[in-house]
């Protein structure tokens, strides 16, 4: 994962939504000269249901990460024969992914560059709490199986995402595509209570050369004008959001947004109603070239945005996002929920992935459900928030359609033009009084 400021961390920065059980099966190598600590903290992370390997020194670390795999290692810095950052090293010529913390009682600078030059998950500073220790390992073992689990659903894609062909005159379809831009919405939908959850706002033109948006990026991309198209796009929905029938409003934002300053500008339309608004950043740009990307989120939660790691499964496979970002809300990417009720495989992933992010409280969202039989399996397998044509096309706004008193509208009855109710069809349709569920995690405060 790219190195980043955000992975080094004092004694008292342990994961805000840490657990307090090990993935099953997690089995973590700990590395320390202190026979007493050693033991210690076998105890400490066997306690919490870790498989724990020990040794004494860099060089057993070595030999051990060379015959084993891990889902973790913890390593004291200072060490005889190889030191932690040689274990560090060690570990990711074994395991390129593998999250690695290193525990010091007598921090350098030099040790804490060295950390996140080589990509230390966590540089934790001694004397640190059992409870602490437990919490960030179970921590990084989650990381690491959801990478793997990842992975495995980047190679199930079918197709690969590439940018726009080339076109002569691009700026002059460019300027035409941006003066015909609208947004069509489409629903999120939640099966437990038979509801509208949420929309995402997608991008469209009427320019016939660009009505593909991955054309339209592609070609503001190479224009070097993503500042100006994502400013459109957010101004376009931040004045429909008082019209939508649901709660939330999902908006996409490419990794090139984060470094645009008027995203984080209090007085921007958008920031007016980010208490309604989930910013979807795609995994389909890499966040490597943006810096401090952990400081530009978490500016963005204080201005009351929720944040969304969208296309899981198709994108960059890096853990840098997911924990940098460390999002409200997963959606699944359409190539990992297609054709899951004939897939094995994926329905194995989705299972996976499904109970770690409810071990760590975030939602999940699948998209592409088309089929009522890929419904029923993504139920069975814990997803109840679906998005799809089964549920809902893409279409405009209707201005007609009053905001929602408590955030728990049902679809409207609207005209041809805008947002139409759901199809009898997908089963969907509500009878009765409306059930009270407890709130899922993107329904909760911020900061609850």
């Amino acid at each position: 994962m790219p190195p980043t400021l955000a992975s080094v961390s004092a004694e008292g920065a342990t994961p805000a939504q840490a657990t307090r059980s090990a993935p099953a099966g997690s089995r973590v190598l700990i590395v320390d000269d202190d026979d007493l600590l050693l033991r210690a903290y076998a105890r400490a992370l066997g306690a919490v249901g870790f498989e724990v390997d020990r040794a004494e020194n860099g060089e057993k670390a070595v030999n051990l990460l060379l015959a084993n795999t891990y889902d973790a290692v913890v390593s004291d810095i200072n060490l005889p024969f190889v030191d932690g950052v040689g274990v560090l090293q060690a570990a990711l010529k074994c395991d390129p992914d593998m999250p690695v913390v290193l525990i010091t009682g007598t921090p350098r600078l030099d040790t804490a560059i060295a950390a996140v030059e080589n990509s230390a998950f966590r540089y934790l500073l001694k004397p640190l709490s059992m409870v602490q220790l437990q919490d960030t390992v179970i921590h990084s073992a989650q990381m690491h199986r959801l990478l793997v689990l990842r992975r495995m659903a980047i190679d199930l894609a079918s197709a690969a995402w590439s940018p726009a062909e080339d076109r002569s005159s691009l700026g002059e379809l460019f300027d035409c595509a941006l003066q015909s831009i609208w947004m069509a919405y489409q629903p999120v939908f939640s099966w437990k209570e038979r509801r509208i959850f949420a929309y995402e706002a997608l991008l469209r033109t009427s320019e016939p050369t660009m009505a593909d948006p991955c054309v339209f990026l592609s070609a503001a991309e190479r224009l070097n004008r993503m500042a100006e198209l994502g400013r459109i796009v957010r101004d376009r929905v931040a004045a429909e959001v008082p019209n939508s029938p649901a709660r939330f409003i999902f908006v996409n934002v490419h990794s090139s947004d984060l470094l645009d300053e008027h995203l984080y500008d209090p007085g921007s339309a958008l920031s007016k109603v980010a208490d309604r608004v989930v910013l979807d950043v795609t995994e389909r740009a890499s966040l490597a070239s943006v810096p401090d990307v952990g400081a530009r989120v978490n500016r963005l939660r204080t201005l009351g945005f929720r944040i969304a790691l969208d296309d899981m499964g198709a994108g960059y496979a890096g853990l840098a996002s997911f924990t940098t970002l460390q999002p409200t809300v997963v959606k699944y990417d359409m190539s990992l929920v297609r054709g899951i009720d004939s897939s094995p495989t994926q329905r194995k992933i989705i299972s996976a992935m499904t109970s770690l992010f409810a071990e760590m409280e975030v939602d999940v969202i699948a998209e592409g459900v088309e089929t009522e039989s890929e419904r029923d399996v993504l139920l069975e397998l814990g997803v109840d928030l679906m998005q799809g044509y089964l549920f809902g096309r893409p279409a405009p706004m209707c201005d007609e359609v009053s905001p929602p008193e408590d955030g728990h509208a049902t679809v409207p009855q609207s005209c041809d033009n805008c947002l139409r109710p759901l199809p009898v069809e997908s089963g969907v349709q509500r009878k009765g009084p409306r059930r009270k569920l407890p709130l899922s995690v993107l329904e909760r405060p911020q900061g609850a």
